[in-house]
This record gives C-alpha cells, sequence and structure tokens, in this order.
C-alpha cells in the first residue's frame, strides 16, 4: 500500500476518482470474511461492504476489512490491490466515527436528499476546523494505535466521502448536493430513485434510465466523479459510456446464486430457472 512520510496510507480510489479515472468494484453482501479474502484477489479496483441491506455489522465489517488486508499483503506486486468501501446502514454522525475508527477510509452513505445532509457527513468525516469528527484514534486501527505519528494531520486528506442519491428530492438538490465541500462523489441509486419516480422495480425503465443520464451530467458539470451498481454487464458498459466514474458491475451473492442455480440446471430437471437481478440494491 502506498504510504505518505508518517505512514499514513493514501487512499488510492479517492486520487483515482478525482482525475475521472475508471473504478471497477464489486458488492460484499454475504457478510463473510472468508468470500472477502477470496475475492480480495481477483483484480477488483474496490470491494464495498454492504451494511444497509446486507448482514454487515461493525465487528463483522472488522473481520472482512481484515480479510481484504491479508489478502491483498499476499498478492503478487504487479497484481490490483482493492480498496475496501463500506456502506452504512444510515448517514449517521456516530456510525461514521466508529467506522473511521476501524480503519475504513471511503464511506457510502446512503438516502442523502439535501446539500444540509450531505455537508453535515462531510463536517462528520473530518477532524477539526474541517469537521468535528471526535477524536478517538488512539484507541483504534484508524491509526494503528497511533504508530501512525501524524494520524490527525494527515487524516483529513485520506478520507473519502461517496453521497448516495435516491430520491426524486435528491435529483432535484443534485447540483447543490454535488458541489458541496469535502463531498467526494456521488453515488446513484436505481433501485430506490425509480421507486421515488413511481416506477417500482423497473430501475430499467427509460424514464429513470433517462433521470440518471441527466444526473451524471449534472455531476460531472458540478466538478465531481459519480458512481452507480449495475448488475447487468451492458448496462455497466452503458453508464460507464456515459461518464460514470466508478461502478460496481456485481454483487458477490447474486454471483453465487446464479452460478449454483446455473449448475443445477445442467443437471436436474426441477432445478429453478437462473434469474439475474434487475432490481438493483
Amino acid at each position: 500500500m502506498t504510504t505518505i512520510a508518517s505512514g499514513v496510507p493514501v487512499n488510492p480510489f479517492k486520487q483515482a476518482i478525482s482525475q475521472r479515472d475508471r473504478q471497477i468494484g464489486l458488492w460484499l453482501a454475504t457478510g463473510d470474511a472468508y468470500v472477502a479474502e477470496m475475492v480480495a484477489g481477483t483484480g477488483f479496483d474496490w470491494l464495498l461492504i454492504d451494511g444497509e441491506h446486507a448482514p454487515n455489522d461493525l465487528r463483522g465489517t472488522l473481520a472482512q476489512l481484515q480479510a481484504i488486508a491479508s489478502a491483498t499483503s499476499t498478492l503478487p506486486a504487479t497484481a490490483k490491490a482493492p480498496h475496501p468501501i463500506v456502506r452504512l446502514p444510515t448517514a449517521d454522525p456516530v456510525l461514521v466515527k466508529q467506522y473511521l475508527e476501524l480503519g475504513v477510509q471511503t464511506l457510502l452513505l446512503p438516502m442523502i436528499d439535501t446539500p444540509e445532509q450531505a455537508a453535515s457527513m462531510a463536517s462528520a468525516m473530518r477532524y477539526r476546523p474541517m469537521g468535528n469528527r471526535g477524536i478517538g484514534c488512539g484507541l483504534a486501527r484508524s491509526s494503528r494505535w497511533n504508530r501512525f505519528s501524524s494520524y490527525l494531520q494527515e487524516a483529513n486528506a485520506q478520507v473519502c466521502l461517496l453521497v448516495q442519491v435516491e430520491t426524486v428530492e435528491a435529483l432535484n438538490n443534485i447540483d447543490e448536493i454535488a458541489a458541496t465541500p469535502g463531498v467526494d462523489g456521488v453515488f446513484i441509486g436505481p433501485a430506490d430513485l425509480s421507486a421515488s419516480m413511481g416506477f417500482l422495480g423497473q430501475p430499467g425503465h427509460p424514464e429513470v434510465v433517462a433521470a440518471i443520464q441527466k444526473a451524471v451530467a449534472r455531476i460531472a458539470a458540478a466538478g465531481k466523479p459519480s458512481g452507480i451498481l449495475a448488475t447487468q454487464e451492458a448496462q455497466a458498459h452503458q453508464w460507464l459510456e456515459a461518464g460514470v466514474s466508478f461502478a460496481a458491475v456485481g454483487v458477490d451473492i447474486s454471483l453465487l446464486s446464479m452460478a449454483a442455480q446455473g449448475l443445477a440446471s445442467r443437471f436436474t430437471q426441477t432445478a429453478s430457472p437462473v434469474v439475474v437481478s434487475r432490481n438493483g440494491y
């Protein structure tokens, strides 16, 4: 892992998306450190541990972060090391503090509808004078228990805040949300957005797709990178071509489910048909 003088890890994901370098990720929803360790060596740029819709709590997330770090440490020098991202169950300053102390540098916070909410989370991510993050890193993995001697001075530059817009209200405020100081990227949630627009379970509806295309352009106009989850390969390419900087192109538990169903269907006549999720997460 790249480091700066005091040893605080540089955030490679934040660097990449700030330069609009394409970053391809995988969603982790099994809640299992063994799976996280396995997929950490498969070549993705980033892995997202989902605490909103998957059974990942604080300690389970810690185990997966340690597993990813372990896998990364044994990769060949030429191999790509994935950057761990965590989606919290809710945009709460207390949870932000706790997960940052686990050593997470990049957080995805759901259901951000207003620039005021975005500003509050940007403040929660950073120490004073830029924010109001509480100080407790001496007890925590984030500073490696104070082995990073300049952690307090350098942490602000390495944390990365991704805000998730997934409602009509958020779309109406997207220019201001994206322009909020301290917001490093804007992630679009097609599933909840489609429901908010009146098209429940239809993230591929033409009106939803058109709204997302406009959102991507507006985020870019505000000078920020955009991200999305697209489990259909053609759809993922569509969004990348539209200008999305970071895209998750699959979900671990869905890949396992589809592979298992597909294998069963080739050997039995009673197996359920393979269904690829189009609903999003």
